[in-house]
């Protein structure tokens, strides 16, 4: 058996990132940019007022109670483009650009026009540049603004939008072959044996897929018949990563390195030293990275969370060493026995104790088929190989649950 960190590593190395395509900006969210994004816009464009107000030159009102002839009314998405001349202002709005010749704004509030208009009265002095948004001061055509690598946030599309860069050169999202095997699960809705499960693992790896940013490809259940894997192993062709769940043991019906290794499969490796999941293979299936899963579900999404999200990310764009899911340091809620010399992933809430801090509550069972209790968890605490007692109180590591696992 190998480690974790070995198994993770030796997945993420040969991984590369997927092709690329053109999006919609409205399709970009989440996506990782494949090439470096520059601007096609000064923005703004020229020097524009930051208040509702007066742009004048700061020179005729140097003093407060000054008094300008107002030569022109200038809202947003309109300009004025003959000079101010001295003695002059003209009423102006946010966002709209400055006319030639004024170099401040005076804010509404401390003007007072005269009854016919024409005129405008001063309290406060001009300073030059004040309420003055320069031309670029946000960013400059070719300014490069958005870099390869970079996952889209919703701030990030707003930025592009501005750049006036409707479409965007992302990486397309990985598309994930999933199979279910085993003679003993039944899809949800179809009959079931009385010797039968429904099988919870093909949508749940879907879903986890789809939240990690993939686009799933249910090939459905294999049964433990050496023609029917292979044949439902054909659909994983095409895709960018195969998952497979069941089968992966060492008992006579658990088929998959055999028959897979029939049709192209050569292993990498085989069992890691962790619990649950014990059982995991990684090889390559003729050209397509494959992770085979153990059949227990708790196993199974386990699994999806410490080596498959990171292969699935790698793929996406993301850097090879960016974290996949987020840890945290925290207290144990209560105490927990020595660990043996696997690494253990423990279900577990995270919640206030007596004390009022945020601790990890292992649940007192942790066998992998049960699926309510991963559900009900808020993390994994995880436990080295070989970790001695723990008491109530102690700092454990946590894994939190991305979005949508």
């Amino acid at each position: 058996m190998i480690s974790v960190e070995e198994a993770r590593t030796r997945i993420l190395t040969g991984l590369e990132p997927v092709p690329g395509e053109q999006v919609s900006l409205p399709q970009a969210l989440g996506r990782v940019l494949a090439e470096d994004t520059a601007s096609r816009r000064t923005q703004p464009p020229r020097d524009v007022s930051a208040m509702d107000g007066y742009a004048l030159r700061a020179a005729d009102a140097a003093v407060a109670g000054a008094t300008l002839s107002v030569v022109a009314e200038i809202p947003a998405g309109t300009s004025h483009d003959t000079a101010l001349a001295p003695g002059e202002c003209a009423r102006i709005f946010t966002g709209a650009p400055l006319p030639p010749g004024a170099d401040s704004i005076l804010i509404q509030e401390d003007a007072t026009r005269s009854e016919d208009g024409r005129h405008a009265t001063f309290a406060e002095a001009a300073v030059a540049g004040r309420w003055v948004r320069k031309a670029g001061l946000d960013f400059a055509e070719g300014d490069l603004l958005l870099t390869a690598g970079r996952r889209l946030t919703a701030r990030d599309i707003g930025l592009a939008a501005a750049m006036n860069r409707p479409w965007l050169f992302v990486h397309r999202r990985p598309r994930v072959a999933i199979l279910a095997t085993g003679d003993e699960i039944a899809m949800p809705g179809d009959p079931v044996g009385p010797h039968q499960i429904v099988s919870s693992n093909g949508p749940a790896l879907a879903e986890a897929v789809r939240a990690a940013g993939g686009e799933p490809i249910l090939l459905g259940i294999a049964r433990d018949d050496r023609d029917s894997l292979r044949r439902m192993a054909e659909g994983a062709r095409g895709a960018d990563l195969l998952v497979t769940t069941g089968g992966a043991s060492v008992g006579d019906h658990d088929l998959v390195a055999e028959v897979l290794g029939e049709a192209g499969l050569s292993i990498d490796f085989w069992k890691i030293a962790m619990r649950p999941g014990k059982p995991l293979m990684f090889g390559d299936f003729d050209g397509t990275p494959m992770l085979g899963l153990p059949g227990n579900p708790v196993s199974t999404l386990v699994c999806f969370l410490i080596f498959v999200r990171p292969a699935l990310l790698r793929l996406a764009g993301h850097p090879a060493n960016a974290p996949a899911v987020e840890t945290r340091r925290v207290s144990l809620g209560a105490p927990l026995a020595a660990n043996d010399r696997r690494e253990d992933y423990l279900r577990a809430t995270l919640r206030s104790d007596s004390a009022g801090t945020m601790a990890a509550f292992a649940f007192e069972t942790q066998d992998s088929s049960m699926l309510s209790r991963l559900a009900a968890a808020t993390c994994l605490i995880r436990r080295a190989p070989g970790a001695p007692p723990a008491e109530t109180g102690d700092p454990v590591d946590i894994l939190m649950f991305p979005d949508g696992f």
